[in-house]
């Protein structure tokens, strides 16, 4: 049994040595441990520190956001054949010796991705309260479109096994997290939080969340994409539903006028707004059809992307 750790890190020549030399050195149930760092166009030493703590290096010459670090990562590990794949914050943040504890579910076959959960106890001590409630907010949401009871979904600190590994096909450069999580809820597979202690350090500002609105945008355009792209029926239908429905109340109030009145004066303007809001409703809710139609074609691609993978990465 093959376990590799992945960890993003841009900037981090203080904090990388610390974080590396905290990893468990031996694991109930893993005969190796393989750990790769993925400078993501630092400027500083953390590539060096990094490889003289004894990791791995992968260095992408500019900065090109978590999401793409992490699909380095990814990729690694396939070629190195693990078994599970741990990804951890390069900061501190998280405690190394909290990985067993983290795999555990997946070591027992209990599920196929875990996400530490940072707020089983309610608000980490020193957590700004606006990332805090952004937090929640958005696990609240990424719950309700995956369908999966999640209390932490922007956690930097998880775990796949195999499947989830060949199975996972992600866009977004900024982040991963959240469009993870959608991706493989959609594919049938098992996420769960395991609750862990996080440390936040008051000078410390996130590299991925330091403006909070900036990174709510972001974010939400990834969970946009993914929930189009996942569930377009449901998407396109939902929006084409409405707009139709409230051309119909415009609709219903020109008619209980012409019927009383014998004529659309001064009502034509609403007349005509109903009729556009129908014929775009259900332009929209046949957009979503054929999006559906292009969804299956999508899904049959990525099973045979998942077949290749395994037929590769399993001789």
């Amino acid at each position: 049994m093959k376990l590799g750790i992945i960890i993003p890190a841009l900037n981090e020549e203080k904090k990388i040595s610390t974080t590396i030399s905290k990893i468990p050195k031996k694991i109930k149930s893993i005969d190796e441990i393989l750990i790769l760092v993925i400078d993501d166009g630092s400027t500083d030493k953390t590539g060096s520190m990094a490889r003289s703590s004894g990791a791995d290096v992968i260095q992408h010459n500019k900065n090109k956001g978590v999401g793409v670090a992490f699909q380095t990562g990814l990729e690694w590990a396939l070629e190195k054949r693990v078994d599970i794949l741990v990804n951890i914050d390069a900061d501190g943040q998280f405690n190394p010796d909290d990985i067993p504890f983290l795999i555990e579910p997946i070591l027992n076959n209990e599920t196929d991705v875990v996400v530490a959960n940072r707020f089983n106890n309610g608000m980490p001590a020193d957590m700004p309260k606006g990332k805090y409630f952004g937090n929640k907010m958005m696990s609240y949401l990424i719950s309700k479109l995956s369908g999966m009871e999640l209390k932490d979904v922007s956690s930097g600190f998880r775990a796949f096994n195999k499947e989830a590994m060949y199975k996972l096909n992600l866009i977004g450069n900024f982040t991963y997290t959240q469009e993870s999580i959608l991706d493989l809820a959609t594919k049938g597979l098992r996420i769960i939080n395991q609750p862990v202690q996080v440390t936040y350090f008051k000078s410390r500002k996130s590299r991925v969340a330091s403006n909070l609105l900036s990174y709510a945008i972001k974010t939400s355009l990834i969970i946009f994409r993914s929930f189009r792209d996942y569930s377009p029926l449901k998407f396109f239908g939902f929006v084409g539903l409405v707009l139709f429905i409230l051309g119909l109340l415009f609709d219903l109030f020109t008619l209980q006028h012409y019927l009383r009145s014998g004529g659309f004066t001064p009502y034509v303007s609403v007349v005509l707004t109903g009729i556009y809001l129908n014929t775009v409703g259900f332009g929209i809710i046949i957009l979503g059809v054929i999006a559906d139609m292009f969804d299956r074609v999508r899904r049959n691609q990525e099973n045979i992307l998942y077949l290749l993978k395994k037929e590769r990465y399993e001789k």
